[in-house]
């Protein structure tokens, strides 16, 4: 499954425009921690989390997710869609929990 087919499922809103939307998602994680995410996120998962701050960004890159998805009505931080854009981290949001958006995801990959 890719990027395109997980926003086109969930219904989610992309808020950057250079990242791979075609881009194969073997997985997720699922968390709010940056640390925790820096040491058990695998490579080509998306990420699914509450934080909106540049930061995650950075984070995403270093372990080459397949993208952000922001959950719960939030919206990521100026910023952070422009660090998004220069790195082409694809930035995701749902106005559905990150319960509801990980039950999804994980019904949609693993079945």
């Amino acid at each position: 499954m890719n990027v395109q087919e997980i926003v086109d499922a969930l219904s989610l809103e992309v808020k950057t425009a250079k990242g791979d939307l075609s881009r194969t998602v073997t997985g997720c994680y699922i968390s709010d921690l940056l640390s925790d995410v820096m040491a058990n996120a695998k490579e080509g998962e998306i990420w699914i989390t509450l934080q909106t701050h540049p930061n995650v960004v950075a984070v995403a890159s270093l372990k080459n997710l397949g993208g952000i998805i922001v959950t719960n009505r939030r919206s990521p931080e100026a910023e952070t869609l422009q660090k998004a854009e220069n790195e082409g981290v694809v930035i995701a949001v749902s106005p559905l929990s990150t319960f509801e958006v990980g039950g999804m995801l994980y019904k949609m990959l693993r079945c």
